[in-house]
C-alpha cells in the first residue's frame, strides 16, 4: 500500500468513523460559535464590525491558521475568493497574488500597517514567498482600489498581516513538523504581560529539499530545487501613561532558494542560488485625549531588503555564469488622527511621508559576451494627506467616504477618493452593500531610471503613475436562524496608463486593461451553534482583458471554486478538508522565442488535516496535501508539489 492509498484509507475510516451511531465524548467536544461577523481593521484603519463595513473583505483568523498547520502565509492566501495565487516552482520560489485580476503588483502587502513592497523590484511588487506565519494573529484581505486610505500600489486591493500580541500570563508553546520531500519545520512562541509590559516573541524555521523548479514534466530537468527560511519576530507594548502606549515591532528574515535557468524543457540549473535578507522595524505611539475622543497614533517604520544571485560555471553550463546584488531600504512616518464625534461619527485624517532608496549590479558571462546591468542608488519621497468620515443612521445605515492626494518627489500629484455605503435590514438579515472608488500607482525606481543598455532605452524619467477605477456591489444574506449566510459580489475595474515595456521606448505608459466578475460565498453552522460542523465555499468567476491588444490577461483562471469542511470525531479528532478547483488560464512559453501563447489545464487539489489534543497542552497533527496526486502548472514549465505528508505535534498553548 503506497502513502496515497493510506492517506485515502485514513480519512475514509474516519468519516466513517464519524457517521457511525455512537454517543460522543460530550466532555470533549468544543461549541462552535454561531457565524458572526468579525471586528476589521485594514478597510477602515479603525477597529470596525463587519457589519458596518461595506468593502469586501476576507478575514482568515489564528484559529483558521492554527487548524490548517500551515507554515507560510501564501498557503492560506491560495483557496481566498478572488484572490490567484502565482508561483514560479517549489517552496520559496517567486510567489505573488493577483486579486480581481489586477497585476501583481498591484497588491499592496502590510504588516501591521507597514508597507512590504519592495522598491528595488522593477515594478515594486512584494514577494510573498518568505512570509512565515510566526506570530500572525490574523490576515485580513480588502479587495477593491484603496488608495484613498493606502496611497500607492493598492489598485487591486490590500493584504495586512497582523501580529500577535501579548497577553495575560506568560505562554509558551514549541511546534515541530516533518515529511514529504525532505520537509522539516517548527517554531518557539513566547507571549504574555506583566503590569504595564506586553510581549510577544517567536522563531520559526522551514528546510524542504523541494521539487525541480523547472519542471520535471520536461526533459532535462531532474535536479531537486531546495528552500531554507529561518524568521525571528517579536513585538513589545509598554503603557507610559493610562492613555499612552508604546509599542516595538521587529521581523527579520533570512531565506535560501535554488533555482533554475528557466521554466520548460532543459531549464535545469545545478547551482544557481538566491540569497533573501529583509529587516522590518516600527514604533508606534499611541495616545487617547479629550476624554478619550481623539487617538492620535503616530509611528515610524522602516524596511530594508537584500538579495544576492549567485550562478557560477557548472558541468552543465561551463561557459556560463551570473551573479547580483539588488537592495532596497523604506522609511515612513505615518500620524493617523481618529476623532470620534459621537456614537454615530469617526472622522480619521493623517499625513504620511515616505522615503524609498534601490540600487542593483548584474553581471553575466556567455559565449555571447560579457552583459552588465548596473542601477545606481536612486530615492524618492511621497508625501500623502488622507481624510476619511464613517456615519451610521439607526444601525441601519453605514457610510464610509473618503479623499487622499499623494505628492511624489518626481512624477506630480495624485488624488484618488472612495465611497462605501451599507444598509443592514435586521428583520430579514440582510446587509446591501456597495463601493466606488479610484487608484493609483507610481512608477518604480526601476522604471523611472534605469540607464540604457546597448540594446536601447530602459528607464523613463516622464512616467506617469498608473490608474484605476472600480466598484463593486452586493449583498449578505443570513438564513436558517443565523446558520447559513450567503453573499454575492460583482466587481468592476477599469485600469489606463498601465506600466509596459517598449524595445524602442523603454517603460512607457500605453496600457490599458479591464477586469469584471461575480464572488459567490457561502458559510454555514448547519447543525447549529453547539455542533462542530462547519462548511464553507467560495467561488470567483472572472473576466480579465488586455484593452489593448483585445487579448485575455495572463494566468488569470476564469473560474475559481473552493470549498472547505471541519467538523469534530469522537470527540476528539479535528478534522478539516479543503477542495480547490482553479480554471484554466492563458499564459505563455517563455523558454524560447517567439513565445507562444499557451494554455494551462485546470487543476483540481484536495487536501485534509487530522488533529487531536493528547493532552491539554499537546497537539498531534497529520497534514496531508494534493491527496490525489494532481500534476499542474501555476506557471508554464514550473513545477509544483505533488502528494505530501507532513505529520508534527504542538506542545504549549
Amino acid at each position: 500500500m503506497d502513502r496515497r492509498t493510506s492517506a485515502f484509507a485514513l480519512l475514509a475510516a474516519l468519516a466513517l468513523a464519524a457517521a457511525a451511531p455512537g454517543r460522543a465524548d460530550d466532555s470533549q467536544t468544543k461549541p462552535v460559535p454561531p457565524l458572526q461577523y468579525d471586528l476589521v481593521v485594514t478597510a477602515t484603519r479603525v477597529e470596525t464590525p463587519g457589519r458596518e463595513v461595506a468593502s469586501s473583505v476576507t478575514v482568515i483568523t489564528a484559529a483558521e491558521l492554527a487548524r490548517t498547520h500551515r507554515a507560510m502565509v501564501l498557503e492560506a492566501l491560495e483557496d481566498v475568493i478572488g484572490l490567484s495565487v502565482i508561483q514560479n516552482g517549489g517552496p520559496g520560489a517567486t510567489a505573488s497574488v493577483s486579486i480581481r485580476g489586477a497585476n501583481n503588483e498591484h497588491t499592496l502587502v502590510l504588516l501591521d500597517g507597514v508597507p512590504l513592497n519592495d522598491p528595488v523590484n522593477p515594478s515594486r511588487s512584494y514577494d510573498l514567498a518568505h512570509l512565515s506565519v510566526v506570530q500572525v494573529e490574523r490576515v485580513e484581505v480588502l479587495r477593491g482600489p484603496q488608495s484613498p486610505l493606502y496611497g500607492s500600489d493598492a489598485m487591486g486591493g490590500v493584504i495586512n498581516i497582523i501580529t500577535r500580541k501579548g497577553q495575560g500570563r506568560p505562554r509558551l508553546s514549541l511546534s515541530a513538523s516533518g515529511g514529504s520531500y525532505g520537509t522539516a519545520g517548527g517554531d518557539f512562541n513566547l507571549s504574555g504581560s506583566s503590569g504595564r509590559t506586553d510581549y510577544a516573541f517567536g522563531v520559526s524555521s522551514l528546510r524542504t529539499t523541494g521539487v525541480s523548479a523547472a519542471s520535471d514534466r520536461y526533459p532535462g530537468n531532474s535536479e531537486k530545487d531546495g528552500y531554507r527560511n529561518i524568521t525571528l519576530s517579536g513585538r513589545v507594548g509598554y503603557a507610559l501613561r493610562p492613555n499612552l502606549d508604546l509599542n516595538v515591532t521587529v521581523r527579520a528574515v533570512s531565506a535560501r532558494t535554488a533555482i533554475d535557468a528557466f521554466g520548460g524543457p532543459y531549464g535545469d540549473d545545478p547551482n544557481s542560488l538566491q540569497d533573501y535578507r529583509s529587516a522590518l522595524a516600527r514604533v508606534l505611539l499611541r495616545g487617547l485625549f479629550l476624554g478619550q475622543r481623539w487617538e492620535q497614533r503616530l509611528s515610524v517604520s522602516w524596511v530594508g531588503s537584500d538579495r544576492k544571485l549567485l550562478n557560477p560555471a557548472d558541468d552543465a553550463h561551463p561557459l556560463m555564469s551570473e551573479s547580483g546584488i539588488y537592495g532596497s531600504g523604506l522609511v515612513q512616518v505615518d500620524w493617523q488622527n481618529n476623532v470620534f464625534l459621537g456614537p454615530t461619527q469617526t472622522l480619521t485624517a493623517g499625513l504620511e511621508l515616505s522615503r524609498e532608496q534601490g540600487h542593483s549590479d548584474y553581471v553575466s558571462e556567455s559565449p555571447a559576451g560579457v552583459f552588465e546591468s548596473s542601477f545606481p542608488s536612486e530615492k524618492a519621497q511621497v508625501a500623502g494627506l488622507y481624510v476619511q468620515d464613517q456615519w451610521k443612521v439607526r444601525d441601519a445605515f453605514f457610510l464610509t467616504a473618503g479623499a487622499r492626494l499623494d505628492v511624489h518627489s518626481r512624477t506630480g500629484a495624485a488624488l484618488t477618493y472612495r465611497v462605501a455605503p451599507a444598509f443592514v435590514i435586521k428583520r430579514t438579515g440582510t446587509k446591501l452593500r456597495a463601493t466606488l472608488g479610484t487608484g493609483f500607482k507610481s512608477p518604480s525606481l526601476y522604471q523611472l531610471f534605469a540607464p540604457p543598455t546597448a540594446w536601447g532605452p530602459i528607464g523613463n524619467a516622464r512616467l506617469r503613475p498608473e490608474r484605476v477605477t472600480g466598484w463593486d456591489s452586493g449583498f449578505d444574506q443570513d438564513v436558517l436562524g443565523g446558520r447559513l449566510r450567503i453573499g454575492l459580489t460583482y466587481f468592476s475595474n477599469s485600469f489606463r496608463d498601465l506600466i509596459d515595456f517598449d524595445y524602442l521606448e523603454g517603460y512607457v505608459n500605453v496600457g490599458r486593461a479591464a477586469t469584471s466578475g461575480l464572488e459567490l460565498s457561502v458559510n454555514s453552522r448547519p447543525l447549529g451553534k453547539d455542533q462542530p460542523l462547519s462548511l464553507r465555499a467560495a467561488y470567483t468567476r472572472l473576466a480579465a482583458r488586455n484593452e489593448t491588444s483585445g487579448e485575455p490577461l495572463l494566468r488569470r483562471p476564469r473560474d475559481k471554486f473552493s470549498v472547505e469542511a471541519a467538523t469534530r470525531l469522537f470527540g476528539r479528532f479535528d478534522l478539516a478538508a479543503t477542495l480547490l478547483c482553479t480554471g484554466p488560464r492563458p499564459d505563455r512559453d517563455y523558454s524560447a522565442p517567439p513565445y507562444p501563447t499557451v494554455s494551462l489545464p485546470g487543476y483540481l487539489l484536495l487536501n485534509a488535516v487530522v488533529s487531536t489534543a493528547v493532552t491539554p497542552s499537546l497537539d498531534l497533527f497529520v497534514r496531508l496535501d494534493n491527496i490525489l496526486g494532481t500534476r499542474y502548472e501555476m506557471v508554464w514549465g514550473y513545477g509544483t508539489l505533488g502528494f505530501s505528508f507532513i505529520a508534527g505535534f504542538r506542545l504549549g498553548r
